[in-house]
């Protein structure tokens, strides 16, 4: 489980940041933990304290112990943590780069900046765990697709339709088939009816003619398979375990 430090010495700002937080955790559905300072000493003396955090997100104008301060002593500690800066002016630009940040967003912090910003940061993130992936062509040119972050994927036509975690959807003009070798290979994926294949780790119900995702999308079962379907599932679950 991820941990996210949140700095900043505006408590209104702060309570945003830790809304959309939870917002992400809600909708994108991730798992993590954060912790709140509300200012850099504070921050500081978590990390004199052997805390460490996975991404860390600052504001910059802070009295006594600026955000760039504070991301000079996290480098102190961690070379290589995400490091985003949230601040009102874009006059600190250049110096983020010398603490090697990863983003510099301008307040005020909508949602939308917030998931953009998060959802470049934890891909990242599961690039440099390796994470397995695939590699399909679509309209936009060739892309890779963490298998994390596939939910589930459905043939209409000669389309094939990859569902991202993010509700992003890319369509490409492939083989159902050539999909089935790719992807059953993962223990995750299912082939739950002749068009659709499934992520179990999104799944969130079972019944004999459907099964239903985390994202509330109904995907069907083809007849007669529902028990083999939950007994996969089921050793799917107790494996990960």
């Amino acid at each position: 489980m991820l941990q996210i430090a949140v700095c900043d010495d505006n408590i209104d700002e702060l309570s945003n940041i830790v809304q959309l937080i939870n917002q992400y955790r809600a909708e994108r559905h991730f798992s993590c933990e954060y912790a709140v300072f509300s200012n850099g000493f504070e921050l500081v003396s978590a990390l004199e304290k052997r805390k460490r955090f996975d991404i860390y997100c600052l504001d910059i104008i802070m009295p006594g112990f600026t955000g760039i301060d504070v991301a000079k002593e996290i480098r102190s500690y961690d070379k290589t943590a995400p490091i985003i800066f949230f601040t009102t002016s874009p006059e600190f630009a250049l110096e983020s780069y010398s603490v090697k940040a990863i983003n510099y967003v301008l307040k005020p912090i909508s949602k939308e900046k917030f998931f953009f910003t998060f959802d470049d940061i934890l891909e990242r993130i599961r690039l440099e765990k390796n994470e397995d992936a695939i590699v399909v062509k679509s309209n936009e040119g060739i892309q890779k697709i963490l298998t994390s972050n596939l939910v589930f994927v459905e043939v209409i036509g000669r389309s094939v339709f990859y569902h991202l975690q993010s509700g992003r959807v890319i369509e490409c003009i492939e083989s159902f088939s050539s999909v089935c070798d790719n992807l059953l290979k993962y223990r995750q994926f299912i082939k739950t009816h002749r068009s659709f294949i499934v992520n179990m780790q999104y799944v969130d119900t079972i019944e004999n003619r459907q099964l239903t995702l985390q994202t509330l999308t109904s995907i069907p079962i083809a007849q007669g398979k529902a028990k083999e379907i939950k007994e996969q599932y089921l050793a799917y679950q107790m494996e990960e375990e």
